[in-house]
Formats: C-alpha cells, structure tokens, sequence
C-alpha cells in the first residue's frame, strides 16, 4: 500500500505481490485534514476498502510520500551563478524542496546574509568549486551562514578538498551539517542522488512536525516519506531508463498539476550518449538526463489566483473560449474562494469551465518556462545567434504524462482538449514537436516512484502495464 498526503487530498493505492510481479488493486482519496492529518489516512484507506469490496485492509507493507508540509524551505549557495550555484538549484528542485533563493559569489555578503534572515530557510544546500577547484566560495559562505545565524540543517555538497574544513566551521558555532559527494565534482558532471537522499531526509525530520504524520511515520515500513515531487521524478527516470532486465520507454515529459504548484519534469536518456564538448557547461545548458520546474504560485486550489495574475483572467478564458467582463470578474471570484476552499470540487458548468481555462493556462506557462528556446537576438558573451537552441531540448520527446487530480477525474477526451489546447502554441519554445499524450487515469506514477527503491523491475512493469497500457 502505497499513501500520499497532498495539501488538498490524501490519496492511497492497493496493490498485491504475485508470482509475476505487483498488480493494482484499487485507489481511493479523502480530504486533507490540516488540524489532524491522520483522519485523512484513515478516511482514505476506509474508502479503499470499501471500493473493492474488503471489510478492512491490514497491509504487509506500506510506504508514503507527501507535500502536505508545503516543501521544504531551501536555499541554494555556490559559486558560479551560472554553473554550482545552479547545480544546487537543480539538485534541490529534483529532491521537492522550495528553492526560494540563489547565492552566488556576485551576491553581495551583506545581502546574503540578509537573505537567511529574511527567509529562514529549513535547510541550505551548499555547494560550491568543482573537486580540486576553488575552495574560497565555500569557506566565506560558511561564515556568512554563522553570521546571519541561521538554524537551518547545511548541506555540504561542494568541493570535496575543503569540506572537511567548512564542516569544522559549522559545527563549531553549533551548526549542524551533512556532507555528500560534490553536486558537481567536474565542469561536465552533475551527482545529484546523494543530495537528494539528504534533502529527502530532512523533509522526513520537517513533516513528522506536522499534527498526524508522525503517525504516518509509524505506520511505513521502510522509515521513509519521500516528497511528492521526488517520487514522481524517481518514476519518471524508471519509466525512461528502465532496468537491466526491461528496457525503459526512453525521452520523456511529465506535468503534474495539483492544488498548489504545476511541476513539469523531463528525464532525457539521449543525453548520456552526447560528448562533454557537445554538454559544454552542463548546468547552464539544462543538459543533465532529468530534469525539473515547479511553479509555486500555478495550482488549481491554493493557488488558483496566481495562475489569473499570471496569465490575466481574459486570458484563461480565451482557453475555453469565454470572454467577458463579468465572466472575468466571476473568474476572479472563483480563484479567491477556491484558495479559501481548497477541497472544493466544482458542480456547474461555468465552473467545471473555469477549472478546465485554469489548468490549460497553467500547463502553458509551465511547460513554456520549463523548455527551452530558439533564440531571436545575438549575444556575444555566450556565442549566441539568432536562431540558436537555448536551455531544455525537448522536441524529441514523443510520451508526455499528464498527472494530476484534473486528468484522474476527467474524461479521456476532456484531458487531453486539455492537453492540445495546453501545447497548441509552441511559439520560440523548443516543446515537442509530436507529443504523444498519455492520461495517469489512475493516479499511480507516484506509487512507480516509491515502490522503484524497493521493487525496481516490478514497478517498472507495473508503470509500463498501468499507466502506458504495455503488455
């Protein structure tokens, strides 16, 4: 059994171990409950039974993820803003954190430690020089962390000559640190997996704070909840990578859109198979194999109104092909209740309408910011010409997932109008050319990612089978 707590449902999934590999049995979902967490689990799994025709459900085995505790709040520090200092951006994008602000040695050190105290950050990743390359960076933003006093847990994730160093640093002024391999230990390389592991253990020391899941803590058997947004990445590189007895599906996209955030991630394998001269600086160029965006103010619940700020509520309408001032005002209206109501579910028409513009609106702008672009302008510094492939390259990519609450509880043909209307303006965005889209009716791509650390052949097949409709 596989739980997620989300900030508007918890959602939970069944599925059995036979001979032949894990088969889906069911899912099911409740509400939230912010004051008490737990009454959403219990209230999930009584449905779950209930929809496949069981009294009660006593697991052999049960795993978790969740982004009810918001994210954790993060800052990024490094060197080159450009190069480490956005590596640990990436890094703490693919583990689920809230990256709320870059440092890079360009940022002003009163202004940095500024930053800290203004923000507050539960955790700072810290990385910074490749291995035996500047040590500088890491030793002065050491000391600005022990001058904006910061609490935050420090992820030491820099050059590895100086770590031990910068760890003394901390520690004597009662900083508490971890250290892991360098997130970029050559100019050509990105290790990602050991800061995300530490990330995702500090979302478990952050969300068994939260009234309800430290009983969600006792309830997994393997001590762990992974993030959400981690999990579904972990599923996504599953699916297009595979294992060494399955072969993966290969270039792939994912949206997955939810009450809070749109988060778009992307898992290239071609890329493993480019030169470093073709990578040049691997970071800037967006050029590892996965890849993720979130946008934290495109959700369709929490953050109903920042996606009609964004896109202006003519905007969302034109999506569904409304218009109107008092169409537009009722739009308004809608997004400012929807944030105070999160679990609302929409019953008329007009709002079922307004639900599907703000989902069209969201995916396009998240998916435009994700991808990259056909430059129009010249730029000397970088060797840029009009007509040059910038950021992300993604229009090779034939398979995009569509995830998300909006996909399970619509129709096949609503989902992907959805999708089409979402991808129909590609403009400069380098967005696949002929994406084939496939609906996660049943909500399971999440479970492929918690179930990958454990039962990585099975949960590939149970993705392939489920999700892709694979034999």
């Amino acid at each position: 059994m596989v739980y997620d707590v989300g900030s508007t449902y918890t959602k939970v999934t069944a599925f059995a171990k036979e001979a032949q590999g894990l088969k889906f049995m069911g899912r099911s979902q409740a509400p939230t409950t912010v004051r008490n967490i737990e009454i959403g689990l219990v209230e999930a799994r009584q449905n779950l039974a209930q929809s496949i025709g069981v009294d009660d459900i006593d697991p052999q085995r049960v795993l978790a993820t969740s982004s009810a505790a918001g994210g954790l709040r993060m800052v990024a520090m490094g060197y080159m803003p450009r190069v480490t200092a956005k590596a640990a951006k990436e890094v703490a994008m693919s583990a689920g954190a809230r990256v709320l602000e870059i440092i890079s040695h360009e940022t002003p050190l009163d202004f940095r430690i500024q930053v800290l105290q203004e923000i507050k950050p539960d955790i700072i990743l810290l990385a910074g020089g490749t291995d035996s390359g500047d040590e500088d960076s890491l030793l002065e933003n050491a000391q600005v962390i022990i001058d904006s006093k910061s609490s935050a847990v420090v992820i030491i994730a820099g050059n590895i000559q100086a770590q031990a160093r910068v760890e003394e640093i901390l520690e004597s002024q009662g900083v508490r640190t971890i250290r892991v391999p360098n997130v970029m230990p050559t100019i050509h390389e990105l290790k990602v997996k050991p800061a995300r592991e530490a990330i995702h253990k500090q979302f478990i020391c952050q969300i068994t704070q939260a009234k309800g899941l430290g009983r969600l803590m006792e309830m997994v058997s393997n001590g762990r909840v992974i993030p959400t947004p981690g999990a579904v990445l972990m599923g996504t590189e599953l699916l297009a990578l595979g294992t060494p007895e399955t072969e993966g599906l290969g270039n792939m996209m994912v949206i997955d859109i939810g009450g809070a955030t749109t988060d778009v991630h992307s898992v290239l394998p071609d890329l493993a198979l480019i030169s470093n001269e073709e990578k040049g600086l691997i970071v800037s160029n967006e050029k590892q194999i996965s890849y993720r965006t979130v946008e934290g103010n495109l959700g369709l619940r929490v953050s109903a109104t920042g996606i009609v700020e964004t896109a202006g509520a003519n905007g969302v309408l034109a999506k569904v092909a409304l218009q109107g001032e008092g169409l537009a005002q009722e739009l308004q209206a809608y997004a400012h209740f929807l944030e105070k109501q999160p679990e609302y579910i929409s019953t008329t028409e007009k709002e079922k309408l307004f639900d599907q513009g703000l989902a069209i609106a969201a995916i396009e702008i998240a998916i435009k910011r994700h991808a990259g672009y056909i430059s129009q302008s010249f730029d000397p510094v970088m060797g840029i010409v009009p007509g040059t492939p910038v950021g992300r390259d993604l229009r090779k990519v034939q398979q995009v997932v569509a995830v998300g609450g909006i996909f399970a509880h619509s129709s096949e043909e609503l989902s992907r109008d959805i999708l089409t209307k979402a991808f129909a303006d590609r403009g400069i965005s380098l967005l696949p050319e002929a994406p084939e889209f496939i609906i996660d009716k049943s909500y399971l791509l999440y479970s492929v990612g918690a179930l990958a650390s454990e039962y990585p052949h099975e949960a590939l097949v149970l993705g392939l089978h489920n999700i892709f409709q694979h034999p």
